[in-house]
C-alpha cells in the first residue's frame, strides 16, 4: 500500500529533474492551514539532501508582527495575503539568487515573529519556500523575485479541519509546561470547550481564507499533491511534464 514516503519520493524525483534546468531551483509550498507543508518540506529536504544542498524556509517570517497587524485591524486576518509583507519575499528571493539572503522567523509558540530566529543562507541547489501568502507566478521564465514553481498541497475540507483540531490540542496541551507559549491563553478551557472555540477559528478565520484565497491557488500551480486522511500522498497534476 502506498504511503507518504513513496509521495514525497515522487516528488523529490521530479524536483531532481526540474533542477536540471534551474540552477539554485525555488521551488513554493502552498496549501491550507494545517495540511501539513512544513512536514512535507522536511520530508521533501530528507531525501534530497542526498544529492543536493536544500533549505527549507517558511513564508511565516514574513508576516508583519503583531503589533503591526494591530495597528492595522488585521489581528483576526493573520494568514490572509494583506498580512504578508510580499515585497520583503521578493526582496530575499532576488538576494538569494546574487549569494545570500536573511530569512526571518517565525514563532508558533509566541505566535509572533521571533528576530532570534533569523537565518542567513547562502543560495542552495534546492530551496522549499513553504507557508502561505502566494500569488498566481507570471509565466515562465519568471522574474527572481519569484519562485521557480509552485506546489499545492491539496486535501478534503473535513480532513483539514480534523488536522487543525488535532494540532490545536496538542499545542494547547504543550503549552501546559510552557507559559509563554500563545496557546497558554486557552488553559482555562476545558478540552471539550478548546475544540468549539477552535472549530469556530477554523470557520471564521482558515476557512474564508482557504475558499477564497488559498485554493483558487491550485490552478495556477505547476505541481498538485494531494493528501488523504491517512497522510498517503500523489501527485495527481504536473503541469511542467
Amino acid at each position: 500500500m502506498a504511503d507518504s514516503t513513496d509521495g514525497i519520493a515522487a516528488l523529490a524525483r521530479r524536483l531532481g529533474q526540474i533542477r536540471v534546468r534551474h540552477e539554485g531551483l525555488v521551488a513554493g509550498l502552498t496549501g491550507s492551514v494545517a495540511s501539513g507543508k512544513t512536514t512535507l518540506a522536511r520530508g521533501l529536504a530528507d531525501v534530497l539532501d542526498d544529492t543536493y544542498r536544500v533549505e527549507t524556509m517558511s513564508t511565516d517570517g514574513f508576516l508583519y508582527p503583531n503589533a503591526v497587524l494591530a495597528e492595522r485591524d488585521l489581528t483576526l486576518r493573520k494568514g490572509f495575503p494583506e498580512t504578508y509583507d510580499t515585497g520583503a519575499i521578493g526582496d530575499a528571493l532576488e538576494a538569494l539568487a546574487r549569494g545570500q539572503a536573511d530569512f526571518p522567523g517565525y514563532s508558533h509558540v509566541t505566535y509572533d515573529i521571533d528576530p532570534a530566529l533569523t537565518r542567513t543562507i547562502a543560495q542552495p541547489d534546492i530551496l522549499i519556500l513553504e507557508g502561505l501568502g502566494f500569488r498566481p507566478l507570471s509565466p515562465p521564465p519568471r522574474p527572481e523575485r519569484e519562485p521557480d514553481l509552485l506546489i499545492y498541497l491539496d486535501a478534503t475540507e473535513d480532513d483539514l479541519l480534523a488536522w487543525f483540531l488535532e494540532r490545536f490540542v496538542r499545542l494547547w496541551n504543550a503549552a501546559r509546561e510552557d507559559a509563554t507559549s500563545f496557546y497558554a491563553n486557552f488553559l482555562h478551557m476545558s478540552e471539550p470547550e478548546l475544540l468549539v472555540f477552535a472549530q469556530s477559528v477554523w470557520e471564521r478565520i482558515n476557512l474564508p481564507n482557504l475558499r477564497e484565497h488559498i485554493a483558487p491557488l491550485k490552478e495556477h500551480a505547476d505541481i498538485v499533491l494531494l493528501k488523504a486522511r491517512d497522510h498517503t500522498l500523489a501527485i495527481v497534476e504536473d503541469r511542467l511534464a
